[in-house]
Parts: C-alpha cells; sequence; structure tokens
C-alpha cells in the first residue's frame, strides 16, 4: 500500500472501551477528550466529528501500544448491519440453480452486532455443525442519513471504510428456502475492522484490490471496480426502502474463493488464521476456537 491511511479504532482497556487514532507506534486515546460528548465511534459520526479526532491527535505521543488493547467492532451498535450477496462476477456464477440473476437485484440480508468481533479475536465454531467459513469483503459505514438518496450523491453520505470477514455456518444458511440469516448470526462467528478510515475520495472505493488468505494462501482476490451493483448502487437502493441513519454499516459482497467452493470443501478450523487486505483500508485479521 502506498501510504497509510488515517485508522479511528474502537477499542476495550483498563476494563473501559476506548477509542482514538491508530499510529505505527500506538494509539493516542481520545475518550478523555471527546469521552463526554461521543459514547463511541457511532456518536462521533453522528455528529460529523471523525476529522476533529484526526485533527486532535496530531503531534501526540500513542497512549496504549496495540498489544495492550482488545480491538472491538468499530460500531457497537448500528441501528442497521445490512450485508450484500453475490456481488463479484465469478461468485454469481457459483450459483447455477437460476436463483440468482446478475441483471436484477442485490441479494441481501441482516446481520446483528453480537455475530462479529473485532480485529485479533477468535472467531468461533459453534458445536452443531463444522462448517465455519469466510468471506472477505469491503464495508462502507454511512455518515449523512438520507432516504432515496440519488446515485450521484452517494459518496457524499459515506463516513468511512472499514473490513468484514462475513463468517458463515453453510449448513445453516441452506436450512429454508429462500432464508440465510440463521447461517449468518452465530454469535461470534464473523468480524469487523480492524477500525474505520474516514472517507474522501472516489479513488478509496471505485477499484481497489480486495483479497482473502487463510493461514497465508490466497483464498479470494478480485477488485471493486468488478462489483455487480457498485457502492453508489448499494447506497440508492437501500435507502429507497429504508432511510439510512448516521452510522449503518453495509457490507459489499465477497469475491469467489469460499471454503464451500472447494472440492470437498475446506472449513475454518482451530488454529487457521484469517487475513482480509483491502488497498487503502488494511488487514483485519482473526483466529479460530471452539466454542
Amino acid at each position: 500500500m502506498a501510504s497509510t491511511p488515517t485508522r479511528i479504532a474502537a477499542f476495550h482497556v483498563n476494563g473501559a472501551d476506548r477509542y482514538g487514532v491508530v499510529t505505527e507506534d500506538g494509539i493516542i486515546d481520545l475518550t478523555p477528550e471527546f469521552g463526554s460528548r461521543f459514547k463511541g465511534l457511532k456518536e462521533v459520526i453522528e455528529a460529523g466529528a471523525l476529522l476533529d479526532l484526526v485533527a486532535a491527535a496530531e503531534g501526540r505521543a500513542p497512549s496504549w501500544r496495540e498489544d495492550e488493547v482488545t480491538y472491538l467492532i468499530p460500531i457497537a451498535n448500528p441501528e442497521k448491519l445490512i450485508c450484500i450477496g453475490v456481488n463479484f462476477p465469478d461468485r454469481n456464477a457459483e450459483y447455477k440453480d437460476g436463483t440468482t440473476d446478475a441483471k436484477s437485484y442485490p441479494s441481501m440480508f441482516i446481520r446483528f452486532p453480537r455475530s462479529f468481533v473485532g480485529h485479533g479475536q477468535d472467531l468461533v465454531r459453534p458445536p452443531e455443525s463444522e462448517q465455519l467459513d469466510y468471506e472477505g469483503e469491503v464495508t462502507i459505514v454511512i455518515g449523512k442519513g438520507g432516504r432515496r438518496i440519488p446515485r450521484e450523491d452517494a459518496y457524499d453520505h459515506i463516513a468511512a471504510l472499514t473490513l468484514c470477514n462475513e463468517g458463515t455456518i453453510r449448513d445453516w444458511v441452506r436450512h429454508a428456502k429462500f432464508n440465510v440469516t440463521q447461517g449468518k448470526n452465530w454469535d461470534s462467528t464473523g468480524s469487523i475492522g480492524p477500525w474505520i478510515v474516514p472517507f474522501e475520495r472516489a479513488g478509496q472505493l471505485d477499484d481497489i484490490a480486495l483479497e482473502t488468505r487463510v493461514n497465508g494462501e490466497v483464498r479470494q482476490r478480485d477488485r471493486t471496480g468488478r462489483m455487480m451493483y457498485d457502492f453508489r448502487y448499494i447506497v440508492n437502493y437501500v435507502s429507497t426502502f429504508t432511510t439510512l441513519v448516521p452510522g449503518d454499516v453495509i457490507v459489499c459482497g465477497t469475491p469467489t474463493g469460499a471454503g464451500a467452493r472447494f472440492e470437498p470443501p475446506i472449513w475454518l478450523k482451530p488454529g487457521d488464521v484469517i487475513e482480509v487486505e483491502a488497498e487503502g483500508i488494511g488487514i483485519l485479521r482473526n483466529g479460530v476456537r471452539d466454542e
């Protein structure tokens, strides 16, 4: 990556949830300065104050080393956490049953915040299924709310970018014909983070590289410029049926190469390390353990 992006993280240390700016040398804790006004990063975004955090951190020494803190998902309590399914051409081709038409509308589903952990924490494989799978995705955080947002205005409504490993219990997404909810919402099966990066220009989204690795092996690789439903479309489409509000999180689709598509399938197991990396955002890294 050409340069280190501005990174704003939520984290837990000394018994408290906090937030601050991540530097090469550690984390500058801004909770003492801003905590009385903003409980968390959602409230910072609602106030349009992300860049105020960045300015306040300028020239300051880190408060904590990264190994002293536990990363949290950046937005702890979004009103909406929406996921877009089957959004890359090769991924769409994997579905040969006629239920997915690239010329129609995006598949969508909802996830609960409790189904995600932060960067550096283990994904949890439940005893009910060994079919824990990975899906690396670029994720947007809404900054300015709205309804029926025009495509040409969509980027004005995005506050920040982050990453998601949209972990899935595969056999449970097939329990019903038109329903993936139960396979997508097992506690602690996915991750979001490590941080959010303020969104300031179109080049941060339009055609960036996205890659997922398991134990160092590349499993997914594509570019956002190949998405069937681009970020502008997603904001426009979602805001047509629901009012987007600051802090809403939209997970925007994964490339081909998830473990379910191997012959035989390759499921995640305890000890595995999954890395999701996107150009200009960073690397989201998680291990796996059994519940």
